[in-house]
């Protein structure tokens, strides 16, 4: 067996007697200052372990998610109504997407943006319309002109009041005129207002009463209203409640459609003889009115990887909308491209959300609102530049895609137009991307650190006290031999 003799031979800390060192006041204040210098460096060194450290470089885009970029909206418009608010995507390919409905929401709002009821459905107000034969034969007036005043008579009085709200200048609107007042005369005959009572066709020229066509909020020329006895209560956040007509436009379908709204209404009594007689053909053409003249569209649309254009204005086949009345001013509560990063994940990678640009919501809670300063005719236009960010992260030496965003930068500017005024929110990718590279440091190196520290400062303190300690003893030294 080795002796333990030998095996002390290679001690490499051999210890010095207890009696044959000599403890300093000197040596006592070098090892205190020694002591917080190590737990200084101590504190800095596990600071920058524990830090996030970073490379960022710029390369040709390489997206793993497709060709196509998703974009999420939740956009505001006071003075747009639901009935007309289409939304629209169009890019240098050629692409023209009309009226997007599938993944697109409209809900009716206040001059406030507050919420004034459930989804709003367009019905038909964008498809194609039967008007009939062009009747080129002037027929009686067989509707009621309606002012303001008259009107509140009038849809106390009667249980049906169908109301065409035009304009002489609006092509659709003389489109209708022939087959309308056919159709008046028809209904007048066969439901006399004075004998029968139940049911009136009337007409309001807007550009004579405009207020009474903002009350009920008529964007759209012709727009056919239903209003029926006893609706006009204020309920649902105070606002006036009636339908809205979107079936075919001839003679026959009018006449039919009034016939079926007054059949379960008793000539005598005017009561409801049944909870519906509507036929479904009626029903589907009647949809309830937007009850506010604001609508805030929400939801999102898949563009392909190109410049392009996504545009919301009022638009509608069989309508004609005076420009100069319309206001595309709107508040962006939500605008970002890409696919919307959770929550849980932000929460894990917080320690990385300082080095993104968090540039993904630019215009979020902005408002770009036209008082009307800027004339009529006004167009508000975004462009959009925008740039993809990809966050790598090492772990146990391999990589790891933690974060796909796009950020965008934006600049507003309205123009005047000759067309509809609209918002359009023009986008354009960049080819090129940021990459943000993660890099971990090891767990050995700060081991090796640690130790160099301790060890530097006890091998620098100790040479110190060494020099110090021998300096003193060579001056006593002379001082003993001058002295003698």
């Amino acid at each position: 067996m080795v002796s333990s003799t030998k095996i002390k031979s290679v001690d490499f800390y051999r210890k010095i007697p207890r009696d044959l060192t000599e403890a300093s006041l000197s040596g006592a204040g070098l090892s205190i200052v020694a002591a917080l210098i190590m737990v200084f460096l101590f504190g800095m060194e596990l600071s920058s372990y524990l830090e996030v450290s970073t490379t960022t470089a710029v390369i040709v885009d390489k997206s793993t998610d497709g060709d196509f970029l998703r974009i999420d909206f939740n956009i505001s418009f006071p003075a747009l109504s639901c009935e007309f608010a289409t939304v629209d995507v169009s890019d240098v390919l050629g692409t023209n997407r009309l009226n997007i409905t599938k993944t697109v929401r409209k809900f009716p709002i206040d001059p406030h943006l507050r919420s004034t009821g459930a989804e709003f459905h367009s019905g038909f107000a964008t498809h194609n319309i039967n008007h009939g034969e062009e009747i080129k034969q002037e027929f009686p007036d067989g509707a009621i002109p309606i002012t303001s005043k008259s009107f509140e008579t009038f849809s106390h009085h009667f249980p049906i009041f169908v109301v065409n709200f035009n304009a002489p200048w609006c092509y659709w609107s003389n489109r209708l005129k022939p087959s309308w007042e056919k159709a008046a005369n028809i209904i007048k005959q066969r439901y006399d207002p004075e004998t029968d009572g139940r049911v009136l066709l009337g007409n309001v020229d807007c550009t004579e009463e405009p207020a009474l066509c903002r009350r009920n909020h008529i964007q759209g020329y012709p727009s056919i209203r239903i209003f029926r006895k006893g609706s006009d209560l204020r309920e649902d956040h105070g606002h006036h409640e009636h339908e809205s007509y979107y079936g075919d436009r001839d003679t026959d379908s009018i006449v039919k459609m009034v016939d079926e709204l007054v059949a379960p209404i008793h000539p005598e009594t005017h009561e409801n003889l049944a909870l519906d007689g509507k036929s479904n053909e009626t029903a589907t053409n009647l949809k309830k009115a937007p009850v506010t003249g604001g609508c805030r569209v929400e939801g999102y649309v898949r563009v392909k990887k190109v410049p392009g254009n996504l545009v919301i204005a009022a638009h509608s086949g069989p309508h004609s909308f005076d420009t100069s009345q319309m206001n595309m001013s709107h508040v962006v509560t939500h605008l970002s491209f890409g696919r919307m990063i959770s929550p849980r994940l932000l929460t894990d990678m917080a320690r990385l959300l300082p080095y993104l640009g968090l540039s993904h919501d630019r215009l979020d809670g902005k408002a770009f609102i036209n008082e009307h300063e800027f004339g009529a005719n006004v167009t508000i236009e975004h462009y959009l530049q925008i740039v993809k960010t990809e966050v790598i992260t090492r772990r146990s030496g391999q990589e790891h895609s933690v974060i796909e965003e796009y950020e965008y930068t934006a600049h507003s500017s309205v123009a005047h137009t000759y067309n509809l005024p609209e918002a359009k929110f023009h986008f354009e990718l960049s080819p090129m991307q940021i990459l943000i590279t993660e890099n971990p440091k090891s767990f050995s190196h700060f081991i090796t650190n640690l130790c160099a520290i301790i060890g530097g400062v006890f091998t620098v303190a100790g040479i110190l006290d060494s020099i110090f300690h021998n300096t003193i003893r060579l001056v006593k030294k002379v001082e003993l031999g001058k002295n003698i």
